[in-house]
């Protein structure tokens, strides 16, 4: 990963994995987002804001997913989450909470995708899914780069040193928190 953000193409790669990310890929753009905006602290806002488009981009990949692949995809979503054959219930809780759904989960460790991919099969209302996912998406993303732009000369050699460890520390986050999320819904 450090390879990569200290390539010509990181920019780049930082846009495709946002974008993946936001519908199906596993890992988070933050793990590069963060790291990129310490070496060239000049450019935080500019890689947070491309993050935040492409992120949002992904996430219309995501709900046209669940949109339009309710049958294959979406059902077992649902059903991974303790939710089959009540999607009625999870409509209801949708038409209820949805903005706010959208906008915690965005900010949190549980991989968008997720989101977004229920968000479609919900047909949950994409100018509300849209206006969420931009803030949530943004809210993150702009944070984690400024706070590395600003302490990155700092707390970048021990992130560097210790790389395994931050990504098995995040990955663990992300499975405790999909756990999380699978008893809570």
């Amino acid at each position: 990963m450090m390879d990569l953000v200290r390539s010509p193409n990181a920019e780049r790669s930082l846009i495709a994995i946002s974008f993946a990310e936001s519908s199906f890929f596993p890992l988070p753009p933050d793990l590069m987002l963060g790291p990129m905006a310490a070496a060239e602290p000049s450019k935080w806002a500019r890689y947070a804001l491309n993050c935040t488009i492409a992120s949002v981009a992904g996430g219309l990949l995501g709900y046209a997913i669940g949109y339009f692949l309710f049958e294959s995809v979406g059902q077992a979503i649902i059903s991974f989450f303790g939710y089959g054959g009540k999607e009625e219930a999870l409509r209801a809780f949708y038409a209820q909470w949805g903005a706010w759904f959208i906008f915690m989960k965005g900010l949190t460790p549980i991989p968008f995708k997720l989101v977004t991919i229920v968000s479609g099969a919900m047909q949950f209302s994409l100018p509300v899914f849209l206006v969420a996912t931009i803030l949530t998406r943004g809210l993150r993303f702009f944070a984690v780069a400024f706070i590395f732009q600003k302490f990155g000369p700092q707390i970048a050699p021990v992130i560097e040193k210790r790389m395994g460890l931050v990504l098995i520390a995040t990955a663990v986050a992300i499975i405790g928190a999909l756990v999380a999320a699978h008893y809570l819904l």
